[in-house]
């Protein structure tokens, strides 16, 4: 699908509601509607104290695989959408795809003989990063992706890791989950964060 994005997902809107604490999903991979969420309870993730276990860490030393940054954006994208249920749709990737043109959506890729195995992509706005979705071809590439993403946002200075949801698997890399409130709190003390996640600052929109 090409032509305009529909008015409530262009760059500027998207981006004023992450900073909002709100986020879009579309009913299905193929839907050209997206409803917009703002959980009662969030997810988040620790960045210095990411928990990295016993087996990931011999993974981490042992595997011969490549840490990319935005080394395919869309790509990440479209990998996370091939499953049998997914509120990834097209439209979604056209938004997200212009919002890593200008510097706001990364993507953090495993790769193993030049081919991608794992990773996961998200929006960085300010201080914070909203995890948005990961996948892995290979077991334990999405753990390889999601310290690679903790080790890149601890050393940009980072300060909110938003999982939206928190889930029992991401329990085990110390995920909390927090009322709207004092998320909404920390959101708004990241925000004024000076940092990026990219190898050069966003586009400036706001």
């Amino acid at each position: 699908m090409t032509g305009p994005l529909p008015s409530i997902l262009e760059p500027l809107t998207l981006l004023s509601a992450y900073a909002q604490g709100v986020f879009p999903m579309s009913p299905s991979r193929w839907s050209q509607w997206v409803d917009w969420y703002r959980p009662e309870r969030r997810g988040v993730l620790p960045i210095a104290d990411f928990h990295i276990g016993r087996n990931l860490r011999r993974l981490l030393r042992k595997l011969p695989y490549e840490i990319r940054i935005d080394g395919d954006f869309e790509g990440t994208m479209r990998a996370c959408a091939e499953r049998p249920q997914t509120w990834i749709s097209d439209v979604l990737i056209r938004a997200y795809s212009e919002l890593h043109r200008l510097g706001y959506a990364h993507s953090v890729e495993v790769v193993e003989n030049g081919v991608a195995t794992g990773g996961l992509y998200g929006v960085a706005l300010g201080g914070a990063f909203f995890g948005e979705s990961m996948y892995q071809r290979k077991p334990d590439r999405a753990k390889i992706a999601l310290a690679a993403c903790a080790f890149r946002l601890h050393e940009r200075g980072f300060v909110l890791w938003d999982t939206q949801y928190y889930t029992d698997h991401l329990g085990t890399f110390g995920a909390q989950e927090i009322e709207r409130a004092e998320y909404e709190r920390r959101l708004a003390q990241a925000l004024q964060v000076q940092t990026w996640f990219g190898d050069a600052p966003p586009v400036p929109l706001f």
